[in-house]
């Protein structure tokens, strides 16, 4: 998939204005306010009231969200209705929804609990299921892994890789941790104020980065130099 042109404007004022192509995995990263979720709502078209789109890209689908996008927000609670049963909150039948607890690895007798009995490790999980439903195109990710702690944010950014082996969909990953885009993605843009300043292969920016604002969020990641091996 390649986005020619992805362009938000509120007021006659530019939000963002990028390009970028999506391989298989991509890390759009910058800082709060550097346009990146701006543009993940774009791409899912859902922007705030009064905010203009204008897209170009090449794709072999088309994109349209729930079907052939499947989204995984920051916070599970967006996408959960808390005094709704887990499985009535799935729209395939029972098997398909033990299939794909079993794919995200949780046990199935979870899906009669209410989403605040969960641990945010399985909220996650059960949230990437809802977005796998349709065996999307592709993954989009707004930050999935921020809330949670260290050993729980490896887990699910390990089963995030496996699924995609499984189900064959491209990942856009959006995060201001570099850390986390460097486990998952094999591509890398960098915005900031809603350009890109940086884009290529994730190791070689990590090696190599030309611009002080990448350095900056490479060092404010990283406490040692070890990402560079």
């Amino acid at each position: 998939m390649k986005i020619n042109k992805l362009k938000i404007e509120y007021k006659d004022q530019t939000l963002v204005d990028i390009a970028f192509n999506i391989d298989k995995s991509l890390a759009l990263v910058g800082q709060s306010g550097s346009g990146k979720s701006l543009s993940i709502k774009a791409l899912l078209n859902m922007l705030p009231a009064g905010m203009k789109r204008e897209l170009d890209l090449n794709s072999s689908f088309e994109l349209k969200a729930g079907i052939t996008i499947g989204f995984v927000p920051q916070n599970p609670f967006t996408a959960l209705s808390p005094l709704t049963k887990i499985d009535k909150q799935f729209f395939s039948s029972k098997d398909r929804v033990d299939e794909l607890f079993e794919h995200v690895d949780l046990d199935k007798n979870l899906q009669k609990r209410f989403a605040p009995e969960l641990s945010g490790g399985q909220l996650q999980r059960v949230v990437i299921a809802m977005a796998l439903e349709k065996d999307p195109k592709i993954l989009m990710l707004d930050e999935p892994t921020t809330a949670l702690d260290p050993s729980t944010r490896i887990l699910i950014l390990k089963l995030l890789k496996k699924l995609q082996n499984e189900f064959d969909f491209k990942i856009l990953f959006v995060t201001h941790d570099m850390n986390s885009a460097k486990e998952l993605c094999e591509d890398i843009c960098v915005i900031k104020d809603g350009h890109v300043v940086e884009y290529g292969k994730m190791q070689n920016i990590l090696n190599s980065p030309k611009e002080k604002y990448t350095k900056t969020l490479i060092e404010a990641n990283f406490a040692n130099r070890d990402f560079r091996q």
